[in-house]
């Protein structure tokens, strides 16, 4: 599964970096090219950072590279102080 989501996360990104050119270079008198270019690199964007998001939780779950460390929530007067 985490071939399939590299794989996708490749592809997603290629596809926002060749959409995101066609739609910025474009005529600006073409403005449906350059609104379907705009969704389509938008789409790809969106698929990318899913794909890299999901490819991240996996290397994590597995071991490949270690959890992030997150601050433990403190009880007590300093938290409530603000200090």
């Amino acid at each position: 599964m985490a071939k399939l989501f590299a794989i996708l996360n490749v592809v997603a990104w290629a596809g926002f970096w060749a959409f995101g050119y066609i739609a910025l270079t474009s005529d600006v008198s073409d403005t449906g090219q350059m609104t379907v270019a705009a969704i389509l690199a938008f789409c790809g964007a969106a698929v990318g950072i899913f794909a890299y998001l999901r490819l991240v939780r996996h290397s994590e779950h597995t071991g490949y590279s270690e959890a992030p460390k997150r601050a433990i929530a403190q009880s007590g007067s300093n938290a409530e102080d603000g200090a």
